[in-house]
């Protein structure tokens, strides 16, 4: 069966980038919308019998996104592929995985079984918020990680010495991360314990381990108001930390983001290009890392039916 790419309106420019690495033209579609903004996707080319990747975060705006991404399913499925994989480099709702308090959704879980219902196979997306929400659904899921190209990014553009180097980990949720980003650099680590009164607001944060005279990598894998994100900088400036870094998988970067990252102590802010920021005004302190061709790779794989671990050593 032939491997064939379709990109849906989210993020063309990642979809165009991983179309370049396999060297395979995207598959010609409209997608468009009626008066009352219904979805409507038409397929310019024969797809039957076919291997199809359809690239699609789930981004800003969230809810039609996702329902783009669902109708394009369905479309495949009523065009008779053979299989379909859901590219969701950026996989929206994976904050809500799972009930903090009485009455209240576990959406990641409901998403996982509208993409499956909808007709996707199986799904490829990159460092989920929750590892559990793999268990969420019935089909295959592979969680790419961003961690090798963020770990080249900073051997690469920061100038340090090993033994003035520390990951932070912005809260003890992020500890794993912070520590496999350390182990890898070689480095040392620390952790700032925050208490949250809700979401994007901190009451309070303690910092645990040594900055002080030295430079700090902030590791997260989400980015989304920089609120609690400046306020981590400010904390370890003032335990002496000498320059601070933020290396983070997705940059949602909503609301007043930009005025935050300003603002901050921080040096730069490095995220990936798993989603695009359309009409928002961009921060100098940014700086994109492209995950293009590790998912161009893992396409690759999950087509001629390989191993995909590879891609994580």
């Amino acid at each position: 069966m032939g491997l064939k790419l379709i990109s849906g309106s989210s993020n063309k420019p990642l979809a165009e980038s991983i179309a370049k690495y396999l060297q395979k033209p995207l598959v010609k579609c409209d997608i468009t919308k009626f008066s009352d903004e219904e979805i409507f996707v038409k397929i310019n080319e024969n797809v039957r019998g076919d291997d199809v990747f359809v690239i699609q975060s789930t981004s800003y705006p969230v809810n039609d996104n996702l329902m783009e991404l669902l109708v394009i399913i369905d479309t495949l499925k009523r065009a008779s592929v053979r299989r379909i994989t859901a590219v969701i480099p950026y996989f929206g709702y994976a904050r809500q995985d799972r009930k903090t308090q009485p009455r209240v959704p576990i959406t990641a879980k409901l998403v996982s079984n509208l993409i499956t219902t909808a007709g996707a196979n199986r799904v490829l997306t990159m460092d989920l918020h929750a590892g559990q929400i793999q268990g969420f659904f019935d089909i295959p899921l592979d969680n790419l990680e961003a961690k090798l190209e963020l770990i080249d990014y900073i051997e690469n553009n920061i100038d340090y010495c090993i033994e003035d180097l520390v990951i932070v980990s912005p809260d003890s949720g992020g500890v794993e991360r912070a520590r496999d980003f350390a182990s890898k650099l070689d480095c040392g680590l620390a952790i700032i314990d925050k208490r949250r009164i809700k979401a994007n607001e901190v009451s309070e944060m303690r910092l645990i381990g040594d900055v002080n005279d030295k430079i700090c990598i902030i590791v997260d894998d989400i980015v989304d108001t920089a609120g609690t994100l400046s306020k981590v900088c400010t904390l370890l400036k003032e335990n002496g930390a000498v320059e601070i870094y933020s290396v983070c998988s997705h940059g949602v970067l909503s609301g007043i983001s930009y005025i935050n990252i300003d603002k901050s102590p921080m040096e730069k802010l490095i995220i990936t290009d798993s989603i695009y920021e359309q009409d928002k005004t961009y921060s100098n302190k940014c700086e994109k890392v492209s995950v293009a061709k590790l998912f161009a790779k893992a396409i690759k794989c999950i087509h001629e039916d390989l191993s995909i671990s590879s891609l994580f050593d």
